[in-house]
């Protein structure tokens, strides 16, 4: 049987095996471990997911891992967030649209914190979203912002997203999280813009808030509120700095940001026993759920590299369809925006990085650059219908008055300017390799 034929036949019992409902690194390193027994027999079969298990094993970044989903989950189960949400809603009240604008930047600090959606979602929806409808925000407005701004989970650094794809594509962590920061801001930038242009030309949809409501806080609280919003972001600092400057590599910077969120919710007399528990348990669950993804998509990586299907790929493209680099690319992303629509990230990454990843090496694209246009593709897909994640989480915290329709017409204006960060990236991929180059002079 050819290579084209066994390659098809792998994607085709995986898919099938998917309708089935099973967990997706289940149905991935099972698929290629039956393959392997198939094509190798018992020894090769055997020896792909020993060998892959060792090289997961023996890869020392994945330590910071759970560093990271335990700083992330202290910070967020012990309430440090509200004092950032008091912050920005006594400082950017007064502006158009400005508690709005005050969201996405906290969701830009959640994310610093955490490095997954799902915080960001819990804490927008749970403490922005009812204060910005008690204060008269088009509800509209204000879940395409909260599912908008969570979705910086998986771009600003401490990227979950981003480890698995360092992983997968064997490329450095830290030159990843770094690559992800330009970007991962410009896209809030834009976020800000768009709310802020928004709600001046139309003012019913983000009011100001009313001269009672600022006079009613006085300078000395305002700056108070500046003193405690700012811990995590320091906290972030902390960890960062020493890494960035080379003082630490990424694991010790890891372990630093999770002693430090813990001291800071231990100073702040948050770090009871409950929250510890949760914080561990999710760390436990999370962790082992992206390590055997991880082991799943490198035994599945293994078969394509036996079975050198990217060379086949790439001579489909190249050779018989004759398309440029470019032009290959782009039919790339435009893939991942239709598999969003009904996969999650983890399963389109570990699904096609096996022939993907080869092939964008192949083509000389840089795979620092090509992995944030692959995490900016992935908050697309987290956001489009029928099976964005994001969508599902609002409902599911939103309030009775607002609809899945809403929803869905919220996000609208907002794909659209991530789509427009996604051809920034790619037109110009200094902005997000200008950090990597400055800090590791690649």
């Amino acid at each position: 049987m050819s290579t084209d034929m066994i390659a098809l036949l792998m994607f085709g019992s995986m898919l099938m095996l998917l309708m089935t409902g099973q967990r997706m690194f289940g149905i991935i390193g099972f698929v290629a471990v039956v393959f392997a027994l198939w094509l190798w027999g018992d020894r090769g079969g055997h020896d792909l997911a020993f060998a892959q298990a060792l090289k997961l094993m023996n890869w020392f970044p994945l330590i910071t891992l759970p560093m990271f989903i335990f700083m992330g989950y202290i910070l967020s189960e012990s309430r440090l967030a509200d004092d950032l949400y008091r912050m920005f809603h006594v400082w950017f009240g007064p502006v158009p649209g400005g508690l709005a604008i005050g969201t996405i930047l906290l969701m830009v600090l959640i994310s610093a914190m955490n490095g997954l959606s799902v915080a960001g979602m819990a804490i927008g929806a749970t403490i922005a979203l009812p204060e910005l409808l008690k204060r008269n925000y088009d509800k509209r407005m204000v879940t395409g912002v909260i599912q908008a701004g969570s979705s910086l989970g998986i771009l600003v650094p401490p990227s979950v997203v981003l480890v698995l794809y360092a992983m997968i594509a064997r490329q450095p962590v830290g030159q990843l999280w770094l690559a992800g920061v330009l970007p991962g801001l410009m896209m809030a930038g834009l976020f800000v813009a768009y709310v802020w242009l928004r709600c001046r030309i139309s003012p019913e949809l983000g009011p100001v808030l009313s001269a009672e409501e600022r006079a009613a806080v006085s300078r000395a609280e305002k700056y108070r509120l500046l003193l405690a919003g700012l811990l995590p972001l320091g906290i972030f600092l902390v960890m960062m700095v020493p890494f960035v400057t080379g003082y630490t590599r990424l694991v010790e910077s890891s372990v630093i940001g999770a002693l430090a969120a813990t001291t800071a919710a231990l100073v702040k007399r948050r770090l009871t026993w409950a929250v510890f528990e949760t914080s561990t348990r999710q760390t436990l669950a999370i962790s082992c759920m992206f390590m055997w993804i991880i082991l799943a998509a490198l035994a599945f990586g293994a078969i394509f590299d036996g079975l050198r299907a990217v060379d086949a790929l790439k001579g489909l493209f190249l050779d018989n369809l004759h398309l440029g680099r470019w032009e290959i690319l782009i039919l790339m992303q435009l893939s991942f925006l239709l598999m969003g629509t009904f996969l999650d990230d983890t399963a389109m990454l570990v699904i096609v990085a096996p022939l993907y990843v080869p092939l964008v090496a192949a083509l000389d694209f840089d795979l620092i650059w090509y992995g944030v246009l692959y995490t900016i593709t992935t908050q697309i897909a987290y956001m489009t219908p029928p099976f964005g994640y994001n969508l599902f989480l609002m409902r599911a915290m939103a309030p009775p008055e607002v609809s899945l329709a809403d929803i869905y017409r919220s996000i609208v204006p907002f794909v659209g300017v991530m789509i427009l960060a996604l051809a920034l990236v790619m037109a110009f991929p200094d902005i997000a390799l200008f950090l990597p180059d400055l800090v590791f002079n690649r």
